[in-house]
């Protein structure tokens, strides 16, 4: 999450740590950084990635991004192979509804303490553990749950994956931009990326090959009866606890972290003043900063992932339903996923350092689009290894160069001293209207197939390269 890349936004940064109640009021954020990156030798920009900041980074950026696929894309995959109809797993994708709505409980992440573990650990550090812990008790429950049998369980456990993961998010979003100053913030989301997308491979790819190892060959009577793709549930309970012991990453990297410096906070004297800074203040600064230009902000936020997030719902039944084996997606997400996911983000972190956020924003979208194209195109194809190698890499690029704009164009518009409220407020937003609509997205490809399905998805996007244009149109006019 590449914040504060412009020298403009760097002095906005600057007054904010030195004065938290400033009411100025700037023009938007990135506007400098699309018109006049710093420029940066390429040497130095490359060795902060070696740095412990870093690489810690890299490791948290692990344990938020395992969590995500296991309730939705994975998941997805697993209930459709257990012969889950897809209109049922468009719904069940509404269980990602907690990722949008984490705003509610992001105030009180920000600054209220967990007895004993804030003590032990800090704020930011003990909010992190407890969301990791839950995590991991969702995902065993998940492991032990049978699809066919009842959803309930199901559900209910990826429901509280859902809602450590974005608890997780709202501290680690505090802890990494508190970690660092303005010159470092590019280097440790970048660092931060390339953890979250390399979970997502493990989530994505690892489980399903762990899957496909632990299956048991079933009886010559059974095969035939039952068919190739029989649905074993010991070998994806074996998957999901291998992905729950997995979050271990995480949770070492915490207990041996340092807490960030922390931002002081005036002290409330009573409940209306604690309510009033931790509710309704990060909101009114944003507001203040901004402006009408919220309006704009807020808009391009609610949608600019929409294509992506809407595909992606209906990716996994896509792959069983065209008949690739769990070995054939594992092997084409991991291999050719890992490589184009990573230049994806490297690239799109790079690219914003040198030439701007807001280039690389509407570069980023018009990729996005573009690529759901090259589904809707392998639908009509069929069954073919070296095409879905093309497409999902082509898909992992793109995905990782608009993240990483994203990300950056985000972190931008935080008042660090509403760090954890302000940013998953715009994360929130990110994925509210996305995953709403993608819950229909079960019933939209059982009544017009895969092929209308991924072309529509990718006609969502129209809308996003206004509204980066409009951004940055008034950007300029605000900076000049």
């Amino acid at each position: 999450r590449y914040c504060l890349l412009s020298r403009g936004l760097g002095d906005v940064y600057k007054r904010q740590m030195s004065d938290p109640s400033t009411s100025s009021t700037p023009s938007l954020a990135p506007a400098t950084a699309a018109d006049k990156p710093p420029r940066t030798p390429w040497l130095q920009t490359l060795r902060v990635y070696l740095e412990p900041a870093s690489l810690r980074m890299l490791t948290l950026g692990f344990s938020a991004g395992l969590p995500l696929l296991l309730v939705l894309g994975t998941l997805s995959f697993r209930l459709r192979e257990a012969g889950i109809d897809r209109s049922t797993i468009g719904y069940l994708s509404w269980v990602g509804l907690a990722y949008g709505f984490k705003w509610v409980w992001a105030p009180l992440v920000d600054r209220m303490p967990i007895p004993v573990l804030t003590r032990l650990l800090g704020r930011r550090r003990s909010w992190l553990l407890l969301a990791q812990l839950v995590v991991v008790a969702g995902l065993v429950g998940m492991a032990m749950a049978d699809p066919r049998l009842t959803l309930g369980s199901i559900v209910w456990c990826a429901l509280a994956v859902a809602f450590g993961a974005a608890t997780q998010d709202i501290a680690l979003d505090a802890f990494r931009i508190e970690s660092a100053d303005a010159n470092h913030q590019a280097a440790l989301a970048a660092s931060y990326q390339t953890g979250y997308r390399l979970a997502m491979i493990w989530a994505g790819a690892g489980v399903l090959w762990i899957a496909a190892r632990s299956e048991v060959a079933p009886a010559v009577g059974q095969a035939i009866a039952q068919g190739a793709a029989a649905y074993q549930n010991g070998a994806w309970q074996a998957a999901y606890l291998a992905m729950a012991a997995s979050m271990v990453v995480g949770v070492v990297t915490v207990l041996f972290s340092r807490e960030p410096a922390p931002v002081a906070l005036p002290p409330a004297k009573n409940a209306a003043e604690w309510i009033q800074g931790a509710l309704v203040a990060p909101f009114a600064d944003f507001l203040r900063r901004y402006g009408w230009h919220a309006a704009l902000i807020l808009a391009l936020i609610a949608v600019y992932r929409i294509s992506d997030v809407v595909m992606g719902i209906m990716a996994n039944p896509f792959y069983v339903d065209m008949g690739y084996t769990k070995d054939e997606v594992a092997a084409v997400t991991k291999i050719y996923g890992v490589i184009m996911t990573l230049a994806g983000a490297f690239v799109g972190g790079v690219l914003s350092m040198r030439f701007g956020v807001m280039r690389i924003l509407m570069l980023g979208a018009i990729l996005s689009a573009a690529s759901n194209l090259l589904f809707a195109w392998l639908a009509g194809h069929g069954h073919d290894v070296t095409a879905l190698i093309a497409v999902v890499s082509a898909d992992n690029l793109a995905s990782g160069i608009a993240s990483a704009a994203f990300i950056a164009y985000l972190s931008s518009l935080t008042n660090v001293s509403y760090s954890a409220t302000q940013y998953a407020l715009f994360s929130s937003m990110m994925l509210l209207l996305p995953k709403f609509v993608a819950g229909f997205s079960g019933d939209y490809v059982d009544a017009f197939g895969y092929a209308q399905f991924f072309t529509s998805t990718a006609l969502l996007g129209l809308p996003v390269l206004v509204l980066v244009w409009l951004a940055s149109r008034i950007q300029k006019v605000g900076g000049a």
